[in-house]
């Protein structure tokens, strides 16, 4: 399997993805975003000039000499974002995370702390209904229950291609719990669900609140 192909598609994606979230948003040097769980280098490289937060579980990142000044990291949950007050940013926006924070009830927790703190919100995961799971380049394998699922890290097509230290040091930054249409909806209520498509199939669903749509329902 041509893993680079894989990983060079996914790349055109996120691109894609990030020319339709300037063109639905359109951020400006005023605009406050909060990012959960992203990183520095995705906004250093995406031209957006917004005063952007960085929020890292991991702690607070040590960001590279020449930084942007309007780029920050710190610490913090995204599923617990108490020190921080309702709707204090223009935008809270999110990448690939939320089905990285545990079970369902986290991950609603983590749903509520964006829709609390932003006046605007654009949350992205992958598709539970595409076949292939994306983390473990392997078919099928999200739709087990999760327990099953977890003890088939190893034999998936990522933990085939890794040795097993290179398995304990990465298995939680690739274990998921993929969310579906209708529990993104449910998650996110009153925002656009908007799906990404590969193949006709649905690859990824991205929850979207512009603020005028809060202030409207």
């Amino acid at each position: 399997m041509d893993t680079q192909a894989i990983y060079s598609l996914f790349s055109r994606f996120r691109l894609e993805r990030m020319r339709r979230f300037l063109t639905e948003y359109r951020p400006s040097s005023e605009t406050t975003i909060l990012d959960l769980g992203g990183f520095s280098a995705f906004w250093r490289h995406s031209g957006v000039d917004s005063q952007i937060i960085v929020l890292q579980l991991e702690g607070a990142e040590d960001l590279p000499a020449g930084t942007p000044a309007n780029i920050r990291s710190i610490a913090g949950d995204g599923c617990d974002l108490r020190e921080h007050a309702d709707q204090s940013f223009d935008l809270v926006f999110s990448n690939s995370v939320i089905e990285h924070v545990g079970d369902l009830e986290r991950q609603q927790s983590f749903a509520r702390e964006a829709l609390r703190v932003g006046r605007s919100v654009w949350v992205q995961t992958p598709a539970w209904e595409f076949p292939v799971e994306p983390h473990l380049l392997t078919p099928f394998i999200h739709w087990f229950p999760q327990s099953t699922y977890e003890r088939l890290i190893p034999l998936s097509v990522w933990g085939l291609l890794r040795n097993a230290e290179e398995r304990a040091a990465w298995s939680r930054h690739v274990r998921a719990r993929l969310i579906s249409a209708r529990e993104m909806r449910a998650m996110f209520p009153g925002a656009r669900l908007i799906t990404e498509r590969f193949c006709g199939l649905p690859k990824s669903h991205i929850a979207y609140l512009p603020a005028g749509d809060r202030r409207r329902s």
